[in-house]
């Protein structure tokens, strides 16, 4: 199965369907899948007519995680060269099918369902809106194998749970359900209907002026780590950035006028 068949995009009025197709395996990461990711983020990136992004996996899970049989045919192995490069960005090559969704410039919104372990609950974490199915199995999974979370894990459950949850959550490897996953921040919406209702949200998302989305994103990107000085700054940028400007005026008509918008592409 070549890379392209692992993961699918569908854009359309400018939401992108990207769904992890590798649904025998339960969209377990091998090299390839891996590589599928990876690609699929850098082609989102590059997409001319992009406002919002809905991530998914088809069949019965969202991502397994790593593809144990990896191991046992010497697949899984790496050189601490490869750990130690940063190929994209403030990332290696693994961190960036995670943090790549974090770093795409408009809203990436997870629906997830049926199990997201490891690799899988990881690359759910980068997304800015998660939708989960409440009997969702989930679980910070490395420290079974005897390893750390090494996609991006830390920097992304920080935010998001409380740093006790997450110390425990990730020295024991313990499953949890999509309801406990909302209890401790990692579930932004429990929903019986994850990609429809993510979908619907995404849908939503790409109606609003495209370049304040944008500049919403980088603001909140920002935030994540500046102090409130590095981040008033910003504000004031990204304002300054959007006053007055085409589709900013064109929000303004549409409310006015009690119609849809119609807004100049922002990439």
């Amino acid at each position: 199965m070549s890379n392209e068949q692992r993961v699918s995009i569908t854009l359309e009025d400018g939401v992108a369907d990207v769904r992890f197709t590798r649904a025998d395996k339960m969209n377990a990461l091998d090299n390839a899948q891996f590589a599928a990711v990876a690609k699929a983020i850098d082609d989102l990136a590059a997409m001319k007519g992009l406002r919002c992004v809905v991530v998914s996996g088809e069949g019965r899970a969202f991502c397994a995680g790593l593809d144990l049989s990896r191991f046992g045919s010497g697949e899984g192995a790496q050189s601490d060269r490869s750990f130690a490069d940063r190929t994209h960005g403030l990332a290696n090559a693994a961190q960036h099918l995670a943090w790549g969704w974090r770093m795409l410039p408009v809203p990436v919104l997870a629906a997830v369902h049926g199990v997201a372990f490891g690799g899988g609950f990881q690359i759910m974490l980068g997304a800015d809106i998660r939708f989960v199915a409440p009997d969702t199995r989930l679980a910070v999974m490395e420290m079974k194998w005897g390893l750390i979370p090494d996609m991006a894990g830390v920097a992304l459950m920080r935010h998001l749970a409380s740093d006790d949850i997450v110390r425990e959550l990730t020295y024991t490897a313990r499953e949890f359900s999509g309801e406990q996953a909302k209890a401790y921040g990692f579930a932004t919406h429990l929903s019986a209907q994850p990609h429809a209702d993510a979908m619907a949200l995404a849908r939503e998302i790409a109606g609003k002026n495209p370049h304040a989305v944008r500049a919403a994103k980088r603001l909140m990107n920002l935030s994540r780590d500046a102090n409130a000085g590095e981040i008033l700054v910003q504000e004031s940028k990204e304002m300054a950035g959007l006053m007055r400007t085409p589709n900013q005026i064109e929000t303004v008509l549409a409310v006015q006028q009690k119609r849809a918008p119609v807004f100049e592409e922002a990439g």
